[in-house]
Order: C-alpha cells, then sequence, then structure tokens
C-alpha cells in the first residue's frame, strides 16, 4: 500500500526499559514546562514524529493520544503493580504456567499489562493517534522488525494496545503476542532485539518518507533512555556463567550495548540537532519490573537530579528554545 505522506524534522525518540519509563515522562514534563514560558502548546505537538520501543512506545503513544507527560509519570505510580506483580501473586502465577509451560515459562503473564493498556487505550486505533508514531516491535514467526507506524494504510487500524502489548513484551519477562496484521499471522515481542534505542530507525524513517530531508543534519532529535544498569558482571562470573546465569542479565547487556552504540551513530549523523538524555541508574534501581513505591521513588528522584547537572539543564533548554520556533527557523 502507499506509505502516507511524512513530515519528520524535529523527532523524539524513547528507548525501552520497563518501570524505568517514568524517567523519560518526568524530562518530558520538565520540557513542557519549559515550552509554556514559550508559549508552546504540548510537548507532543512540538515534534513531527514520536518513536518508541517498549516502555518508551508507551509513552510516546500517550503522548499521540493526547495525555500529557506528567500525567503518564502518575500512570507509571498507579498502575505498575497491576503490570509487575508483586513476588506472592507473581509466584502463585507463574507456578500455575510452570504446570502447563514448563520451567521456561515467562515470569509475568501479560494479563496484568494488557489490562492497564486496555484501560488507557480503549478500542483506539493506530490511525486515531493525534501524532505521527512508529513504534517498534520483533515478529517471531518471520523473524524479522516490525515497525508499527500510525501513518501507514496497513497499519491504521491495529488496535494501539495490541502494538504496545507486542512492543513490550520482553523475551523472558512477557509471553509474545500473538496477532494479526492483514492476512499476516504474527507473534510479536519486544522491539528491544532490534534497537531498544530507536533513535537510528527515527532518522532512518525520516529520510525514507520525508522529501524535504536530504540530510540527517537538517533533524532535530530529541533521544532519550530510561536509565543504564549501574551492577558490573565481575570477571569471575563472566567466566564461569552457562546459559542459565545469563538468561536474564544477557538481555540487558545486548539492550546496553546496542544502545551505547546507536547513540554514538545518530551523534555522527545528525550532529549539532542531536540531543541524548540518559542517566546511570543507582544500584539496586536498574531493574525493570521493579514496580515497588520504594523504586518508583528512588528512580524520580534520580530523574529529577539529573535535570539539576548544568549541562543538562542547558542543553534540555536549547531543545525547548528550538521547539519553539517556526519549524522552518531551526
Amino acid at each position: 500500500m502507499e506509505q502516507r505522506a511524512l513530515r519528520a524534522q524535529r523527532i523524539l525518540s524513547i528507548d525501552g526499559g520497563g518501570i524505568r519509563g517514568v524517567v523519560p515522562s518526568l524530562w518530558l514534563a520538565h520540557l513542557e514546562q519549559g515550552l509554556a514560558a514559550h508559549q508552546a502548546g504540548p510537548v507532543a505537538e512540538q515534534f513531527d514524529l514520536l518513536v518508541g520501543n517498549s516502555t518508551g512506545a508507551l509513552v510516546v503513544a500517550g503522548l499521540a493520544a493526547g495525555k500529557r507527560p506528567a500525567e503518564l509519570a502518575r500512570l507509571y505510580e498507579e498502575a505498575s503493580r497491576a503490570i509487575f506483580p508483586d513476588t506472592p501473586k507473581r509466584v502463585l502465577s507463574r507456578a500455575r504456567r510452570i504446570a502447563s509451560q514448563g520451567l521456561s515459562a515467562p515470569k509475568f503473564d501479560g494479563r496484568g499489562l494488557d489490562r492497564v493498556l486496555h484501560l488507557i487505550f480503549g478500542d483506539m486505533t493506530l490511525g486515531q493517534l493525534q501524532r505521527p508514531v512508529m513504534l517498534l516491535a520483533f515478529d517471531t514467526i518471520a523473524r524479522e522488525p516490525v515497525f508499527f507506524r500510525s501513518y501507514a494504510p496497513e497499519h491504521r487500524d491495529v488496535p494501539v494496545w495490541e502494538a504496545l502489548r507486542g512492543s513490550a513484551a520482553a523475551p523472558g519477562y512477557f509471553p509474545a503476542h500473538p496477532m494479526r496484521v492483514g492476512e499476516r499471522e504474527m507473534a510479536v515481542i519486544d522491539g528491544g532485539v532490534v534497537a531498544n534505542n530507536p533513535a537510528l530507525c527515527a532518522i532512518a524513517e525520516a529520510l525514507r518518507f520525508d522529501d524535504s530531508i536530504d540530510d540527517p543534519r537538517q533533524l532535530l532529535l530529541l533521544s532519550m533512555g530510561t536509565g543504564r544498569h549501574a551492577y558490573p558482571i565481575s570477571a569471575r562470573d563472566a567466566k564461569s556463567w552457562g546459559a542459565m546465569q545469563w538468561a536474564m542479565p544477557l538481555l540487558d547487556v545486548v539492550f546496553d550495548a546496542a544502545s551505547d552504540n546507536n547513540d554514538d551513530i545518530a551523534r555522527l549523523l545528525v550532529g549539532g540537532g542531536y540531543t541524548r538524555m540518559q542517566l546511570k541508574l543507582d544500584a539496586g534501581t536498574q531493574f525493570l519490573d521493579d514496580a515497588s513505591h520504594e523504586n518508583i521513588e528512588r528512580l524520580r528522584d534520580q530523574a529529577l537530579q539529573y535535570l539539576l547537572k548544568p549541562d543538562v539543564a542547558a542543553r534540555l533548554a536549547h531543545v525547548g528554545t528550538l521547539l519553539a520556533k517556526p519549524r522552518n527557523a531551526h
């Protein structure tokens, strides 16, 4: 099918990271406050394209559905325990699934995530979102990436909750999401296996579908992470671990390494129009499924402390100034 016209001079890109999605939500709330000083509207309206993976996909879809960043930050605080149940509920659920699926059963059954996504987006389809979005996922049947585009005719009738459910299905944490798009049957998992940091995918999308862009240095790209892992893997562990020990840490290692690599390349391609926000998390707050009130408060504190760094404050203020200008003025 023919692709709808896309304008993508100003792009917001947000990484995956589970519960740590509260971090970029708070940063965007701060940016929106700065935009208000320039008499600019909601932050989502200042971007031409919103790109996200996993929890980043949830944030950008929420923005495109008309929700404000502060509202999304509260959502992580209020609904996270439904997505990531505490130990007693999780253990009971997994025990039942182990009986039918074996020891390889995912940590969570995904039902809580389904309920939360339905609560937020209802029956809304990608084509009904107010801003153009691209959400990353991976189809395990075809063994290829899936880019859910709200502006693509073949995706406009896809329910938002389904695209997000697939994008957030981190291997080992949630089961894959079976779905049909047109005549295609898919089993969709977390887009982090494609690019946990989707900045490069966003650049490629802009160059592919916006005919007015012939050089990535024309872009304004704000890329937001959800926090880097703080714990080291010792030489002793790395040498002695087998498949069982590496199962969960390997996902974190691959996601972090690929995100850093994408950051370096995006910076080289876009130059001065590129801004990356990322912090190193304190030990104990890096887990994507720790939905305890205490952990979310620690994540909130770290996100806000990061904004107090002079270089971070200056870079984000500069982004706000550029976003507040007419689109042909930067």
